[in-house]
């Protein structure tokens, strides 16, 4: 293995890391009978709060999800034609 491949091991298990603890962080979309009956959340500020932060874990996610892919299939590509 080269230095390169090594590299992007390193940023491979780092993104995934992070994939990880970014989708342990998002709130689950099922409120059960707790979400029904907690109204406190349903204030628009609580709505909004929540959204904009979820929103931001979802963006994140997604950015950290396409990253992940982009560099697989480069380390793929360097291990196939042996860079």
């Amino acid at each position: 293995m080269t230095a390169l491949q090594y590299v992007l091991s390193v940023v491979l298990i780092i993104i995934a890391l992070a994939i990880i603890v970014l989708v342990m962080l998002q709130e689950s979309k099922q409120k059960g009978l707790s979400g029904t009956i907690g109204g406190a959340a349903d204030t628009f500020f609580g709505k909004n709060k929540g959204r904009t932060n979820e929103a931001k874990l979802a963006m994140l996610t997604k950015v950290c999800g396409t990253i992940f892919f982009i560099l697989s299939f480069v380390s793929a590509l360097l291990i196939l034609f042996g860079a």
